[in-house]
């Protein structure tokens, strides 16, 4: 291809970036880098009345903690910004007042009154959708149906107006989507949408068409919902006379909720307890929050390779990618139209994966720092026994900690419903004999060696270890599960776990 690829990711500041936008912003960024182009962020902040401090920050740093930077934004501006709507406001009228100049777009006076009025009269009449269009506009208060000297009259006065396009009556608005194939639609079902608003910004529609255009965007590729607003887009490419470079659109299919039935929403992760946002939020001026996938523990490269699979496959059996494994496998065409669930157990397995294949040194540095968050400080010479000992029952850093626990915090208390199960005599007479028999023992003492030597004591006591083996994980570790008993003890060395031993002989009662 020639023609350098541009792409755009254009989130609008009003609060935290749903799972949804950093799927686009993936792909855009994917397409992007397998072709040699360039990815842009635009910040679309058109609508001020929607906007939420904090937001555009919370953009920056989710795409930053992905590793999916911006080549161009407001942040990391190239030669066709400001990379703001809000900053390119006043470019906006002079395209509309061109359109209208042409014939393609008129000013309209409706009040918001006469609008309800108008819908009003059109349900009553059974109309399905009540639109502003090429028939309603008629019989509105407009340029089009206003004598020229009262329209100037109004502007002149300084009367409240918006800009709407005027769509063609009869005729064929075809679109050829790179994933949908021709989309076909009829002008008579498109209502004239407002593209100047009476505070003098831009609606989405015009100002994301003249951007795209500036900006030279080659490829715009976004979501499903964006799909009903496209005949107008290529209705306006026309009318601009830019149809010749008009980008090439591709509509990525929904997340769906798990159970397949509707848009996935932060009430359906809030209602099934998993995130649907990058990182936590916080709204400071209305007290709302949002958990985030990073604050939960899931890694940056797991979270984009769970992500990339969420609507698109590599055509193969292959699921464990790298972002440059991503980036050279990833092509618009093995996109798939249909909707796609979101499975959070899946998310899951991608950390448990990319967890479980870090390097002993990588995983003991996240022991140390979770360890450390919680005001404890792990030996040097045990963290890599516990990360070797605990990795493969971890799903998240968290879990190194958590599953570690047990080896560094002697248990002051019991898992009681495990005690009143398996506390009892014969449990009492082998720990007896094995906490006697570790605190003699001064040779080398491994896993093996701590296993044989509570055998010896088992079969002293002409009781089967089996029986008593809850019982024996309860006495050192405070419960009656977790990682591999006498590789703990090993950890631990025999003094350590003759000492916790007796602190149980101690502490429990004996269950009958």
């Amino acid at each position: 291809m020639s023609q350098e690829v541009r792409v755009r990711f254009a989130p609008s500041p009003t609060g935290p970036l749903h799972i949804g936008g950093v799927r686009t912003a993936l792909y855009n960024y994917l397409f992007a880098k397998k072709m040699g182009g360039k990815f842009l962020l635009r910040i679309e902040d058109t609508d001020q009345t929607r906007f939420v401090p904090g937001a555009e920050d919370y953009i920056q740093e989710s795409l930053a903690w992905l590793g999916i930077p911006a080549d161009e934004s407001p942040w990391k501006p190239g030669d066709v910004g400001p990379y703001r709507q809000s900053e390119r406001k006043s470019s906006y009228m002079q395209y509309a007042l061109d359109l209208v100049e042409a014939g393609h777009a008129y000013y309209a006076f409706d009040t918001s009154e006469e609008l309800e009025a108008m819908r009003e009269r059109l349900t009553a009449a059974r109309v399905v959708q009540p639109q502003y269009n090429s028939i309603t506009r008629t019989q509105m208060k407009n340029s089009l149906t206003l004598p020229e000297e009262e329209v100037k009259a109004r502007l002149a006065s300084g009367e409240p107006y918006v800009i709407r396009v005027k769509i063609p009556r009869k005729e064929e608005v075809r679109l050829n989507d790179m994933i949908r194939g021709w989309v076909m639609v009829h002008s008579s079902t498109l209502d004239d949408k407002v593209l100047m608003k009476s505070d003098g910004m831009p609606t989405y529609h015009l100002a994301n068409i003249v951007d795209d255009h500036l900006m030279g965007i080659t490829h715009v590729i976004r979501g499903e919902e964006w799909l009903p607003s496209a005949p107008l887009h290529v209705l306006l490419y026309k009318f601009f006379g830019w149809e010749d470079t008009m980008p090439q659109f591709a509509h990525l299919p929904l997340l769906l909720k798990p159970d397949g039935n509707g848009k996935l929403s932060k009430r359906d992760g809030d209602k099934l307890g998993f995130p649907v946002f990058p990182l936590n939020w916080e709204n400071k001026e209305t007290g709302e929050t949002a958990a985030g996938f990073r604050e939960q523990g899931y890694l940056p490269d797991a979270f984009l390779n769970f992500l990339a699979f969420l609507g698109w496959n590599p055509g193969d059996d292959r699921e464990l990618f790298s972002l440059d494994e991503l980036v050279e496998a990833f092509s618009i065409d093995r996109i798939g139209k249909s909707g796609t669930k979101f499975d959070i157990a899946k998310a899951k397995w991608y950390n448990e994966q990319y967890l479980r294949s870090k390097t002993s040194a990588e995983l003991v540095k996240l022991l140390v720092a979770e360890a450390k968050a919680e005001g404890m400080e792990i030996p040097a010479d045990k963290a890599e026994a516990l990360v070797n000992l605990t990795k493969d029952r971890c799903t998240f850093a968290a879990d190194l900690w958590n599953e570690s626990k047990c080896v560094i915090i002697a248990p002051k208390e019991f898992d009681m419903a495990v005690a009143e199960k398996r506390w009892n005599a014969d449990a009492v007479k082998v720990l007896s004999n094995y906490a006697g028999a570790l605190k003699a023992y001064s040779g080398t003492f491994d896993a093996e060696t701590a296993k044989t030597m509570l055998g010896a004591s088992a079969e002293a006591e002409e009781i089967k270890l089996g029986k008593v083996m809850q019982a024996v994980r309860l006495a050192v570790t405070g419960s009656g599960a977790g990682p591999d008993l006498m590789e703990v003890f090993a950890i631990l060395g025999p003094q350590e776990v003759a000492n916790r031993i007796q602190f149980a002989l101690d502490t429990l009662p004996v269950i009958a």
